[in-house]
């Protein structure tokens, strides 16, 4: 992202973090608030009393809605969205 600054990147992170929220399931909503706690799927997984490969599925589907290529990507946005009532 060569002639972008940090900034640009983060409000567009923001940006399409905010308009990814409503079309979030509420599982999603949860997977997202491990991620921006730091906890690793098998912890989140073991939170929510879902299997591991299922934590999975939902940070792919996260990583889609959000419009974001990594975990530290989906933990950026959910960061983002703390602000807002995630």
């Amino acid at each position: 992202m060569e002639g972008i600054s940090q900034e640009s990147r983060q409000f567009g992170t923001k940006a399409a973090a905010a308009a990814a929220l409503p079309q979030l399931t509420p599982t999603q909503i949860k997977v997202l608030r491990g991620v921006r706690s730091g906890l690793l799927n098998k912890q989140i997984a073991y939170d929510l009393g879902i299997a591991e490969t299922t934590v999975k599925a939902h940070m792919t589907a996260l990583m889609r809605k959000l419009n974001v290529r990594n975990r530290t990507q989906v933990a950026i946005a959910a960061q983002a969205l703390s602000l807002q009532t995630v």
